[in-house]
């Protein structure tokens, strides 16, 4: 078979040409820029491109141009090696869509004719030009790419566009000090990300709700786009935790993630192939490899074959029938470790999934100077869709010339890390489930439970006639003759004095350990309780004061109460929503009613400190509003109508309750008793 002319002209314009088109490493990929090169074929179906059209498997392959081509070139001829060079980078990646035996091969062929395997992908936020593009990033066992889905029409094979990449020979990790002179991250506000959330949750329940109800195809489709949009925005600017490369023939680029985990595997991923010989560090400037741009064309395309990871990491791509995830609370007791060469300052984190990426929820305290730590801390971490638990250990950096001022920059250095699943039949019994992970030859001894949201906030009353927690407040307040609880005052005291400014104050849990000795102080109302409150981790004592409003025997804000205040948030006219929240109030008992605003005000002097401890008015309404108004096992039936439905419409309505009182003006309690007359309205 003959070559048209126009081919041949057009292939031997890209060979014989002194100024061959090729890739700066460093640089973007000419796709990325928009232009095509000769020879590439930029779209259509993968059988057919530069190299021709491959027959399909079983028939004889008719010649390519490029073999038609070395047909009519002289060996001698110095453009003849390159048409070899491209014939085979052609074949490879051909052959390799034709292949019935293993449809997805896991390697290509570099210019040395040896394999170069795909050890790793996936997606990951990078901040280019000042904005947050979410790329999918491949690591080969010579070089690091980084890529973008092209968009592509209905029916057309999708394919990828090269950004940049670089030979893993030229990649090295800026040190700390070197990362300082490099541009800081904009972290989103914290409410603003919980405000996202919330929305997802609320367009969740909403599709729970059509589908039980039957509803129609098409508005199912329309909330799950809603949700996917929402979703996509919180898995692009959640991530916070900068993960920088360095072309050491070039320029720097920065990722964005949520977890150092995640950041540890990509690092080692690299590192261990960089020790592997595969890619020494070169002596000489100028870089490694520079790929031409028929190699990068073939490398891109194989990218979309082998990628492994093959959705964006959000819910709402899960099939219908995948496991939903735990919601509800997860107790973790992380005892002790053991298998450390020498003595170290340690510490563990905790990291579970929610939202489709994975997040840090509890922090041990650095055990010192020891290969055996006993840190016997346990973790209440709240589950939101959740599948898996991991657990890194740290050795705490103490030297202050390493320590970064990037305040998401994380130094100490990662000594282990594991990850297991969460079982939901194996976590979910009453029983305490002890578990080991093995981490790079160490090993860390814990223990979890699960409770769903359902029996967390399921409220006992207490059989014993004394101490404070699961009594009622007017039993309390009367024995105590005061107007507000001893120990509401006390630790709102507390938290005001030393605690107000501290990060994430109420959102962070405490030590649970610390809490139940708190509890124990508090119920025997034992005369160290100053004392005690005093050296006392902050968390704990803001845990102690939300495990007490979550165990009174009836929510603060009454059962009785409690339908009255699901119909009056739902109210649109502001003047009838104000009318009735006001008479809601007037009617709940005094002790509830002080009690209630004596919390009120503490909540909005807390949120006045946003800007430092990053709690908000709806960030604080998201912790309290399931805790003062949840009613008791025997009302709530009905309410809740799936488990797995954390962000139900109720548990909505209670934090929209809540807010609605942290955004008004402050409310007086004898302006209140006062105008009973101005405010009355049937409920």
């Amino acid at each position: 078979m003959g070559t048209p002319r126009g081919c041949r002209d057009r292939w031997l314009v890209m060979a014989a040409s002194p100024g061959r088109p090729s890739l700066v490493p460093d640089q973007p990929c000419p796709a990325a820029a928009g232009h095509s090169q000769p020879g590439e074929h930029r779209g259509g179906h993968p059988n057919v491109g530069a190299a021709g059209w491959v027959a399909p498997s079983g028939r004889s392959p008719v010649p390519t141009p490029i073999q038609d081509l070395l047909k009519h070139t002289p060996a001698d001829h110095p453009d003849y090696p390159l048409l070899q060079d491209a014939l085979r980078i052609s074949q490879n990646f051909l052959s390799s869509i034709n292949e019935d035996i293993d449809p997805r091969r896991t390697a290509v062929t570099t210019p040395k004719g040896e394999t170069r395997q795909l050890i790793k992908d996936g997606f990951l936020v990078e901040l280019s030009e000042g904005s947050r593009k979410l790329r999918h990033v491949f690591l080969f066992t010579d070089v690091l790419l980084c890529a973008k889905l092209k968009k592509t029409a209905v029916g057309k094979h999708q394919q990828y566009d090269c950004k940049w990449y670089v030979p893993l020979a030229d990649l090295v990790f800026p040190s700390p000090e070197e990362s300082e002179h490099c541009p800081q991250v904009h972290v989103i506000p914290d409410h603003e990300l919980e405000d996202m959330k919330m929305k997802i949750s609320a367009i969740k329940s909403e599709v729970q709700k059509e589908k039980a109800n039957k509803g129609q195809s098409r508005a199912i489709e329309r909330l799950k786009k809603k949700m996917f949009e929402n979703e996509f925005w919180l898995l692009l600017n959640s991530p916070a935790i900068p993960f920088r490369i360095h072309n050491r023939n070039g320029k720097s680029y920065l990722f964005l993630l949520s977890s150092d985990y995640e950041r540890s595997e990509w690092r080692e991923a690299i590192q261990k192939l960089q020790k592997k010989g595969n890619s020494q560090p070169v002596c000489s400037p100028g870089p490694a490899f520079v790929l031409s741009s028929v190699e990068l064309q073939v490398l891109t395309g194989s990218c979309f074959k082998l990628r492994t990871v093959h959705n964006i990491p959000v819910t709402s791509n899960k099939d219908d029938d995948e496991s939903p995830g735990l919601y509800g609370f997860l107790h973790v007791i992380v005892h002790s470790a053991k298998g450390f060469k020498q003595s170290a300052n340690l510490y563990c984190t905790l990291e579970v999934d929610s939202f489709g990426y994975f997040v840090s929820k509890a922090k041990t305290r650095v055990f010192r100077d020891t290969t055996e730590p006993q840190w016997n801390e346990e973790f209440e971490i709240e589950l939101e869709g959740s599948q898996s638990l991991r657990i890194l250990c740290y050795e705490k950096c103490y030297d202050k010339t390493k320590l970064n001022k990037d305040n998401n920059e994380i130094v100490d250095k990662i000594m282990g890390k594991g990850q297991i699943q969460l079982d939901p039949q194996a976590v979910q019994t009453k029983n305490w489930h002890m578990d080991v992970i093995e981490m790079n030859g160490i090993k860390v001894e814990f223990s979890m439970k699960f409770t769903s949201r359902d029996m967390s906030l399921k409220r006992t009353p207490s059989k014993k006639q004394t101490g404070v927690f699961g009594v009622k407040i007017s039993v309390v307040t009367k024995r105590e003759r005061s107007k507000v609880p001893y120990i509401v005052r006390q630790c709102i005291e507390e938290v005001e004095k030393r605690g107000i400014e501290e990060v994430g104050i109420y959102r962070i849990s405490g030590v649970a350990t610390d809490i139940q000795a708190l509890k124990a102080v508090f119920d025997a109302n034992n005369k160290d309780i100053l004392v005690m409150l005093s050296d006392m981790d902050i968390n704990a004592i803001a845990g102690t004061l939300k495990l007490y409003f979550r165990e009174l025997p009836e929510p603060l804000l009454t059962d009785r109460l409690y339908p009255a205040f699901m119909e009056g948030i739902a109210l649109s006219d502001p003047a009838a929503k104000e009318n009735c929240m006001m008479h809601l109030l007037r009617s709940l008992p005094d002790p509830n009613l002080i009690t209630f605003l004596f919390l009120l005000e503490h909540l909005k002097r807390v949120a006045e400190k946003e800007p430092i401890n990053k709690m908000s008015l709806h960030n604080l309404a998201t912790v309290f509003g399931p805790t003062l108004l949840r009613p008791s096992e025997g009302e709530s039936k009905g309410h809740l109508t799936l488990a797995s439905d954390i962000w139900s419409h109720d548990v909505m309505a209670q934090v929209q309750v809540l807010l609605y009182y942290l955004q008004h003006p402050p409310i007086s309690f004898t302006e209140l008793k006062r105008n009973t007359l101005y405010f009355s309205t049937d409920v």
